[in-house]
C-alpha cells in the first residue's frame, strides 16, 4: 500500500482510494473513511451545533436525557441511545453501560476499582464506570485497530 499526503489550500478534505480489486479490506476502509464524516447536532441554550465524531468524548442518557460531552462543553442530543448506536457502528463510539457511550479515540487507560468495577479515564482526565457486561464490545473496537 502506498499513501500519498498533499496539503491544498481552500478546499475540503478529499480522500481518493484506488485499488486493484475490490475486496472486504478496501470496503472495510472505505466504511471507516464515511464514518469519520458523521456528526451529531447538538443544542445549547440558543444555539445548534453540529459535532463530529473526533470531537465527542462521550454521550451520556440522564434521566431519559442524552448528553454530548465534548473537551469543554456539554450538548443535548434529540433521540435515544438506540438512535444513536444505530449510527456509530465501525467508529471509536461504544457502549459501555445501559447509560453511556464513549470515544475509544479519547480513551486513555482503563483501570479495575473496587468489588471489580472498571473506570475508563479519558485524555480530558474525565472518569466513566465501565460495566462488565459491555466490556467485550470494548475489547472489539481495539482489535479491530490492531488488524
Amino acid at each position: 500500500m502506498r499513501i500519498e499526503k498533499r496539503h491544498v489550500e481552500g478546499r475540503p478534505l478529499t480522500v481518493i482510494v484506488e485499488y486493484p480489486e475490490w475486496n472486504n479490506s478496501v470496503a472495510s476502509l472505505i466504511g471507516r473513511i464515511e464514518k469519520m464524516d458523521l456528526s451529531f447536532v447538538g443544542k445549547s441554550e440558543d444555539r445548534s451545533v453540529s459535532i463530529g465524531i473526533s470531537d465527542i468524548y462521550y454521550i451520556e442518557n440522564v434521566e431519559r436525557k442524552l448528553f454530548l460531552y465534548t473537551k469543554d462543553e456539554v450538548f443535548r442530543l434529540d433521540g435515544t441511545m438506540p438512535d444513536i448506536e444505530s449510527k456509530i457502528p465501525d467508529t471509536g463510539l461504544v457502549r459501555i453501560s445501559r447509560t453511556c457511550i464513549m470515544n475509544t479515540d479519547k480513551l486513555r487507560e482503563i483501570k479495575q476499582i473496587r468489588n471489580s468495577h472498571l473506570e475508563a479515564v479519558l485524555d480530558n482526565d474525565e472518569k466513566l464506570i465501565v460495566s462488565r457486561k459491555y466490556l467485550p464490545d470494548i475489547k472489539k473496537v481495539f482489535k479491530k485497530e490492531e488488524v
